[in-house]
């Protein structure tokens, strides 16, 4: 799968040094001479003793400045989504006019981070300097992932973070991230995008708003008492039992809470919430308790996540970026996918790259299936799950 400015392809074959070398060589060449500014790669836990070498093997022979990624037990290339499968997707961008940084975070600078030019200081890269980061970070080892995105927000306030955790060998706990040469099993890292290329996107949670909007009017911590002042749970039983009874059987059992970000829009839409868990709710009390630190005053609507209801959320969401776009030129993508999704989510392959590909117009999109995804909802970036993050470079 290729275009213009950027081209993606899958190697399933088994370590081949001398194959592997032509294999880049040929996704150079489906550039037509334009240079790269920026590689992405994903490998399966297989090529784990083989990593460095691979790194070193795809900077050379496909001309690569910048190569950044992470381990995956399943795949994104194209339109093809390879779940469990051995191999190794890489994507070619050739981002005229881009300046490009990749840097390295550790446990360590997330536990120290505090003020708003932290990071800063640690990365080199200013405010002013980029449009936005594209990350990938160790699930097992980095245990700061949270208190590093409220750092990462205060530093960078108003500038997109796309990306995943990485995926690898569930049974030892190991995960590999790529940046250049070096191959490492903890912490991440980020490629600041600047210049005349922006980094956009979409981030679609799967789920679908049911029944009206509510104002929470006690909290407390993540147990929500009273909306509308009433019982919480009472809130949340009328509204399933509201619905038609089709509709209960797939809300059953797939009931989560959204959170309004942003209480200054007039209406709310799919892309206003934040969709979090509903952890457990207790009829006497009336007491809902959900996976998130919610506030009095916050603006809520329960949601339901199913297939259906992801199909709708990831196409309506991909047809508004395309809108917002108004035609600008997309250099490529990077799709970041639960893996929640795919198979297990839809009953087939391919459901999420391929309606990228259907919607947006053909492009050079590699991608992994993640162990968390991180994208921006109404302006501030959050680590999700069940979720699609699919990151753009375009034309600024």
């Amino acid at each position: 799968m290729n275009d213009e400015f950027s081209v993606a392809a899958c190697w399933q074959g088994r370590f081949d040094e001398t194959a592997l070398q032509q294999w880049a060589g040929k996704l150079l060449a489906g550039l037509d001479g334009k240079p790269v500014s920026l590689g992405l790669v994903f490998m399966s836990p297989d090529f784990f003793p083989y990593a460095s070498q691979v790194l070193e093997i795809l900077r050379v022979h496909a001309h690569i400045p910048l190569l950044a990624g992470c381990s995956s037990s399943g795949l994104i290339c194209g339109d093809q989504e390879l779940e469990g499968a051995s191999g190794i997707a890489l994507a070619l961008y050739s981002l005229p006019g881009a300046k490009l940084k990749g840097v390295r975070f550790t446990e360590a600078q997330a536990q120290e981070a505090d003020g708003a030019t932290y990071w800063h200081h640690q990365t080199g890269v200013g405010p002013t300097e980029t449009n936005g980061w594209l990350t990938f970070i160790d699930p097992y080892h980095f245990m700061e992932l949270e208190n590093w995105l409220r750092s990462w927000n205060t530093s960078y306030s108003s500038h997109p973070l796309y990306g995943g955790r990485a995926s690898g060998n569930n049974q030892e706990q190991l995960t590999q991230i790529y940046l250049d040469g070096e191959v490492y099993e903890d912490g991440g890292v980020a490629i600041s995008v600047g210049g005349d290329v922006k980094l956009t996107g979409v981030v679609s949670q799967g789920c679908t708003p049911i029944g009206d909007t509510w104002t929470l009017t006690r909290v407390d911590h993540n147990l929500i008492q009273q909306i509308a002042n009433r019982p919480a749970y009472t809130v949340l039983a009328e509204t399933f039992q509201k619905l038609p009874l089709a509709e209960q059987q797939k809300a059953r059992g797939n009931l989560l809470i959204g959170l309004v970000m942003n209480e200054y829009l007039e209406n709310y839409h799919r892309g206003d919430f934040l969709v979090r868990t509903l952890i457990g709710g207790d009829p006497s009390s009336g007491i809902l308790a959900v996976g998130a630190l919610p506030r009095p005053g916050q603006t809520i609507q329960f949601q339901r996540r199913d297939a259906v209801a992801a199909s709708e959320d990831l196409r309506e969401m991909l047809g508004r970026e395309r809108d917002h776009l108004g035609g600008a030129p997309i250099y490529g993508g990077c799709l970041c996918c639960c893996n929640g999704r795919g198979k297990n989510l839809f009953g087939r392959a391919n459901h999420d790259a391929g309606m990228v590909q259907q919607e947006l117009g053909s492009m050079g999109l590699a991608g992994f299936f993640c162990n968390g995804e991180i994208g921006p909802v109404s302006g501030k970036n959050y680590l999700h799950s069940y979720t699609a993050s699919l990151a753009l470079f375009v034309k600024k």
